[in-house]
């Protein structure tokens, strides 16, 4: 988890409870401070999975192509 929100900064939401107490059970958090941020981290980082997983599948996969692999054999 994040020890520090990057920049302290107060906002007011209005907020699901019951979606913050799913959440911070997911997640392990004990704060609405804390619950927001790893929820606003796990959404980030989910794009990211997104785009790797995107560009491994456009690409064939992971690591060398058959022809690769054909060439790397040859003695």
């Amino acid at each position: 988890m994040v020890g520090q929100i990057s920049k302290p900064d107060k906002t007011s939401l209005v907020i699901d409870r019951e979606k913050v107490a799913r959440a911070r059970s997911i997640l392990g958090t004990t704060t609405l401070a804390e619950t927001v941020d790893a929820a606003l981290e796990d959404v980030i980082n989910h794009k990211r999975r997104m785009e790797l997983l995107e560009r491994i599948m456009r690409d064939g996969g992971i690591g060398p192509g058959p022809e690769e692999l054909d060439r790397l054999r040859k003695p």
